[in-house]
């Protein structure tokens, strides 16, 4: 543990959490840097713990181009890096606008952060997420009512069809820890004035719903959500297990389509019940079922009557003899 005399507890705390991360790490690594305090002080865990172990790590910035003078922006921030010792690259993506201006960002920032790993060399990306980001994230999760997936909030480590390794290291630390850090280490962070703009929902959240909820229910929110996100992932995970058990066993392929065997289906809880559908859809199909589509799906077996088709985002249900047949919706 870093105890030594001088160190600020702020900077001990922000390196642990990035040497435990360094520990299942083989190979160089990426940190994915804006300039603002949670990654600055990730960057110059980074730069200290990967230094330390001789781990290759470099920043990557990623140039949204959505406010003049980003490009400024990203060039300091990846001085500041070059300034703790870090290699760093500006990366300039093109932001869509698919699913609102968050879910457009968000995904040219990571495949923009892919693309610079994979240049690399580098199997992990380092995010700056804290404790305070998974407690917004649950609250907008609970919001939306879209289930239990949703409130699992952000995993400390994933991997998805983008190829790297997506790790969290400060999850369980808080913003105010690496603001502190960043002014232990005379680090300036720079100030993003999106996240001031109650245009977006996780500003208000963060801005307003958070501390309502800390002054009327006493201190500790924050940590309870984080806490409860953990433990409904560790749901999930366990869910998912079940999930991947039972598929072969009830879903076959069908022309254009698959077909879920109804007693089968019928067999299963609730619970995993709609999982199944919602899972074997969205992997099928590419398709988000909603709670009252998906309910509709399963009625096919637990409570057929005879009823029509089910239109779905981009596919149909229908019951055919002792299957549901989800096909794709033929073109119009």
């Amino acid at each position: 543990m870093d105890h030594r005399p001088g160190l600020d507890p702020s900077v001990a705390e922000v390196r642990r959490a990035v040497r435990a991360m360094l520990d299942t790490v083989d190979g160089p690594v990426v940190v994915a840097l804006s300039g603002g305090a949670d990654s600055l002080a990730l960057a110059a865990a980074t730069a200290f713990e990967a230094g330390r172990r001789g781990i290759r790590a470099e920043a990557v910035v990623v140039d949204h181009g959505l406010q003049a003078g980003s490009n400024a922006v990203a060039a300091a921030a990846a001085a500041k890096a070059g300034a703790l010792g870090l290699a760093a690259r500006v990366v300039a993506v093109d932001v869509g606008t698919a699913d609102g201006p968050e879910a457009a960002a968000r995904e040219a920032r990571y495949a923009g952060l892919a693309r610079a790993a994979a240049d690399i060399g580098a199997d992990t990306v380092l995010l700056g997420h804290t404790l305070d980001d998974q407690a917004e994230t649950v609250l907008l999760g609970l919001a939306r009512g879209s289930g239990g997936l949703s409130l699992a909030g952000m995993p400390a480590e994933r991997r998805d069809a983008t190829g790297p390794r997506w790790a969290r290291p400060l999850l369980g630390i808080h913003r105010r820890t690496t603001q502190a850090a960043c002014a232990a280490e005379g680090l300036e962070p720079w100030s993003d004035p999106h996240n001031l703009d109650p245009a977006y929902a996780r500003v208000r959240v963060r801005e307003r719903v958070l501390p309502v909820l800390e002054a009327e229910l006493g201190p500790g929110v924050a940590e309870a959500l984080a806490r409860t996100a953990e433990q409904l992932r560790e749901d999930a995970e366990a869910f998912q297990d079940m999930i991947d058990e039972t598929i072969e066993d009830i879903v076959e392929h069908a022309e254009a389509g698959i077909s879920i065997s109804v007693a089968a289906l019928a067999a299963n809880p609730a619970a995993l019940r709609n999982r199944i559908v919602r899972y074997v859809v969205e992997s099928e199909f590419g398709a988000a079922l909603s709670r009252t589509q998906t309910l509709e799906v399963t009625r096919l077996a637990v409570d057929w009557q005879g009823q029509g088709p089910i239109d779905l985002p981009g596919c149909v249900a229908r019951r055919v003899g002792a299957g549901i047949e989800i096909t794709a919706r033929a073109a119009s």
